[in-house]
């Protein structure tokens, strides 16, 4: 198949979250397999990895009464001899736009024309594609960034016989960000009065970017399947759009996200301090704990297990009731803290870790080194999350032989097992989501097996565990094979 993949980050080009990580990986994996891949980006300032030679198309989009002139440049990139596929990256270049501090705010606050950011993005996407000769039987669109393309194809394009086999797919990263704009903001993106309504672009009054990939695109996708579950059944975790959803719900499949498992591999990993395997579990993490101690300033206390956060502090994290549920049994355990972001949250672990010397060690902002050897050396791993698509921190943890310890939500809920079943083992323990007495109350059962055979034995299961792409990345191309499957006699998509 001829793919695009378009979004507003990927690996290793740009990064904010997990969105990229997938992205980048998919083409990737997309490319290895076979497939023809046409990765879209836009230019933003200070880029990584791009190519030193890169050719430039130009392209015409609407904008307003007028017409707006950028560029597309492109370049392929190089795969290895036995790979049929390929993979280019191709930048949306419009200085105006894109070149600056941030790739959707700068100083904490969104930058004030996101909107026309990402419709010339958009809109560049399928006008670069055209003029670089990729005709795509998919066009995959990722989050709110990109979710006016699956409505271009269906109200600009269906038309174009350039497009005439393609159909589109929306991926949904997280529900809680949706690009919703002004009223206005569909008018100038190019679509009528008639599709400013609650089947398509219209949210509340305002112009939804997200909701426009879920309304046109010929199939959607979510991060996991309990999070596919969970966003048509409450307004909680659908924001609002779980109508929608619901009414879309034989389009829609959760597809759960995956690692990469040679970066992630405490075999092989340079960062740490003792290499280690399954089998060497026991005296690897020893010795990485006994490291990180030394490194971060907390007391050497063998008996006690080291836990940990790498995480974004935000609400959704449920670090709030971490905390809480965390302070009376700092007796019993330690912690490590990696992360920033909500000013309340960062002030709240800094007084903790104050209030708790040597054994709370807290470091703001995010380091990959650090975050390497605090998985390496932590025992258990904390993500209480109020809602979680997918996560990706629990599997990095077991990875590394490290227990989660997480809410029972989305990707949460399709990877950590507390009791063992028919098919899996127990790999972690799990509290309800936004409770805290149960958060607690799962931290109790976790210390209380800490130096036990079951530990152990949920630590063997733990990294045993297959976290990798090669299921999932099937189970998005029998979703591409579904939505071409849409098309009508005459090869056009719905």
């Amino acid at each position: 198949m001829k793919i695009i993949l378009a979004a507003g980050e990927a690996v290793p080009y740009c990064k904010t979250g997990g969105l990229a990580d997938v992205v980048g990986t998919l083409a990737q994996k997309f490319s290895r397999l076979g497939h023809d891949v046409c990765l879209f980006l836009p230019k933003y300032r200070g880029l990584k990895n791009v190519p030193a030679r890169l050719e430039r198309v130009s392209i015409e989009i609407p904008d307003g009464s007028q017409r707006r002139s950028l560029s597309v440049a492109s370049a392929p990139l190089p795969q290895p001899a036995e790979v049929s596929g390929s993979l280019r990256l191709c930048l949306v270049d419009d200085p105006a736009l894109y070149d600056r501090d941030g790739l959707y705010n700068a100083g904490g606050k969104d930058h004030p024309d996101n909107d026309l950011r990402f419709i010339v993005f958009c809109r560049a996407v399928l006008e670069g594609a055209k003029a670089l000769g990729f005709r795509p039987d998919i066009v995959h669109a990722h989050d709110w960034q990109a979710g006016l393309i699956p409505g271009y194809l269906k109200r600009h394009y269906w038309g174009d016989p350039f497009f005439a086999r393609a159909a589109s797919v929306m991926t949904i990263h997280n529900m809680a960000y949706q690009g919703n704009f002004s009223r206005e903001a569909a008018a100038l993106a190019g679509f009528g009065p008639e599709d400013f309504n609650s089947e398509a672009l219209e949210f509340y009054g305002k112009t939804s970017f997200l909701k426009a990939g879920i309304a046109f695109a010929d199939k959607v996708t979510a991060v996991s399947p309990s999070y596919a579950r969970e966003i048509q059944e409450s307004a909680e975790r659908g924001f609002g759009m779980e109508g929608l959803l619901s009414k879309r719900r034989d389009d829609l499949v959760g597809i759960l996200n995956g690692l990469d498992v040679d970066f992630w591999n405490p075999k092989t990993d340079k960062r740490l301090p003792k290499k280690f395997d399954a089998r060497q579990a026991a005296a690897g993490k020893a010795a990485c704990k006994k490291a990180l101690r030394d490194e971060c300033g907390l007391r050497q206390e063998p008996q006690k297990p080291l836990a940990a956060v790498i995480s974004r502090f935000d609400y959704q994290k449920g670090l709030d009731l971490a905390i809480a549920a965390l302070e009376p049994r700092l007796g019993s355990c330690q912690l490590a803290v990696l992360g920033d972001g909500d000013s309340g949250l960062a002030e709240a672990f800094s007084a903790l870790a104050q209030r708790h010397p040597g054994a709370v060690f807290l470091r703001h902002g995010f380091d990959e080194v650090l975050a390497h050897r605090i998985y390496a050396a932590a025992d258990l791993f904390l993500i209480p999350s109020r809602f979680e698509p997918c996560g990706l921190g629990q599997m990095i943890a077991m990875r590394y032989g490290g227990i989660p310890l997480a809410a029972k939500t989305g990707g949460l809920r399709d990877t950590v097992f507390e009791t063992s079943a028919p098919g899996r083992c127990a790999n972690g323990f799990l509290c309800a989501p936004n409770d805290g007495a149960d958060l607690a109350r799962a931290l109790d059962r976790a210390l209380a097996a800490w130096g036990t055979p079951d530990w152990a034995a949920r630590v063997s299961c733990a990294m045993s565990g297959d976290y990798s792409w090669d299921k999932s990345v099937p189970e998005y191309l029998s979703v591409y094979e579904s939505a071409l499957a849409c098309r009508d006699k005459s090869g056009a998509a719905r």
